[in-house]
Formats: structure tokens, sequence, C-alpha cells
């Protein structure tokens, strides 16, 4: 082995006035066996992150997903007034069809078609209690 291969492989010493105390260096060998609390900080919000976009977005599409059952549920209710009102105007022209049919002009005009005639001497019926009549 030559010596610049020698001087290769050992560690490169540095100046006296940079060099660390023995406790110094001891301290840095042993810290350097943990790991960097800074970069657990830095894993800790990366997946904070992940997660809060993760909800963010199941939030989302949970809001559109409501939001499109409910422009559903709009459509449906408008329909149903439409019919609603259509059935109306057919209750409302049956109505008017059965007043037609019950003017007394035309309950005139069916009787005497069956044969039925007008009364000579109509008799009317007086329900109120004469005056001086006794109960007994």
């Amino acid at each position: 082995m030559s010596l610049a291969t020698a001087r290769a492989l050992l560690p490169s010493r540095t100046p006296a006035k940079n060099r660390k105390p023995v406790g110094e260096r001891t301290a840095d060998v042993i810290l350097g066996l943990f790991p960097d609390v800074n970069s657990g900080a830095r894993a800790t919000q990366k997946y904070f992150a992940k997660f809060l976009t993760i909800v963010s977005l199941v939030g989302f599409l949970a809001l559109l997903g409501i939001n499109t059952l409910l422009a559903q549920d709009a459509f449906t209710l408008s329909n149903l007034k439409y019919e609603a009102k259509q059935l109306a105007d057919q209750r409302d022209a049956i109505n008017r069809a059965i007043d037609s049919h019950a003017a007394p002009e035309n309950l005139a005009a069916a009787a005497t078609l069956l044969g039925m005639r007008p009364s000579e001497t109509p008799v009317f019926l007086d329900l109120t209690p004469a005056v001086g009549a006794t109960n007994g």
C-alpha cells in the first residue's frame, strides 16, 4: 500500500483551532445515532397536509352529492306542481259542467223532455209556528 492510498483511507485532520473538544465529538457521535427531531416534524406536517387534503376532498364530494340530490328534488317538485295545476284546471272544468247541467233553465228543459209540466197551483210549506197557537 502506498502512502497516498493510506492517507486517502485515513480521515482528514482538521486544523487544531477548528477541532472540537473530545466531549463534543462524543456527543455528536451519540446524537447521530438518533433521528433528527426536525425531520420528524416535516414528515408530520406532510402527513397532516395530506390528511387535510383528503378530508376536504371527501367533504367537497359529499356537498356536491347533496347539491345534486337537492337539484333533482327541485325538478321533481316543479313537475308535481305543474301536474297539480293541470288537475285543478280539470276539476274546475268538471265543476263548471256540473253547474251548467244543474242550472234551473236546464233542469226545466230536461223535465219538459221527460213529460213533466209546471204546477198550476203551487203549494208552499210554512214551518214557522202560528202566533197564538198552543202546543198540546
